[in-house]
């Protein structure tokens, strides 16, 4: 099975909250994405609202359902009680949980499993008991995979940061080989794998290709970048060609 591409919007209603506007069109451009093959669609509300507003949730959740039945709705965030209920509510394919703090400007590292284990516990069985899947955001590290199934994630997201901003090429070699280490013991465990954050038509095919056990890349800033210059349908395609869907 190839690896799958989940378009991230929040760089879009980021650029719409710039203004008090309806437009870029939050549910025009991800319906664009779908009608291109993206096999879902991906937000991070935050509780400032900053680009994603609790609002769009509902909206992109009946474009999925309504036009594209067989694509997924991912919501990753903080798993305060107010992200817990919007996730009951909208009922999401998947729930990612990521560890930000309230005004981090972007996620930028993955959770402490062995100090947050006893959090996330409960807060998996609620969320799987609502018939959602459970993806813990985690760094590239190899003995973190195991320790997310046994709390009880179905996957894990490899934070790829480190990876996509790599300096040069010794630095992005070093952090590749952490990802793939990392994949490889998710693999072994039983846990499905998923990867976001900085990942790019460029350093896309050679993680696809370590990891054929990757299903799902998680890409915002990249595609809205390169939907700049070649439109959000082309940018697509382009991105599913460098994962090889």
């Amino acid at each position: 099975m190839s690896c799958k591409l989940s378009v991230n919007v929040n760089a879009i209603a980021y650029l719409r909250n710039r203004r008090h506007v309806p437009w870029p069109d939050l549910v025009g451009l991800g319906r664009i994405a779908l009608q291109a093959g993206a096999v879902g669609l991906t937000v991070h509300p935050r509780p400032d609202e900053r680009h994603i507003r609790y609002a769009d949730v509902p909206l992109l959740r009946d474009l999925i359902r309504n036009e594209f039945k067989g694509c997924e709705y991912n919501i990753e965030g903080y798993p305060d009680e107010r992200f817990l209920q919007l996730v009951e509510a909208n009922k999401p394919d998947q729930v990612t949980l990521v560890p930000d703090l309230p005004g981090q400007g972007t996620s930028d590292h993955g959770w402490n499993l062995a100090e947050a284990g006893n959090l996330l516990l409960p807060i998996i069985q609620r969320l799987k008991a609502g018939g959602m899947r459970v993806a813990l955001f985690v760094d590239p590290d190899a003995s973190l995979p195991a320790m997310a199934k046994k709390i009880g994630a179905d996957r894990i997201e490899i934070f790829t940061g480190p990876y996509g901003g790599a300096a040069d090429e010794a630095a992005l070699l070093n952090e590749f080989v952490k990802v793939v280490a990392t994949g490889k013991a998710a693999e072994a465990c039983g846990l499905d794998l998923n990867a976001g954050h900085d990942l790019t038509r460029e350093n896309l095919p050679r993680l696809v290709a370590a990891l054929p056990n990757l299903k799902e890349v998680s890409i915002g800033h990249g595609i809205i970048a390169d939907a700049l210059e070649f439109g959000m349908a082309e940018t697509v395609k382009m991105f599913r060609q460098a994962i090889g869907d």
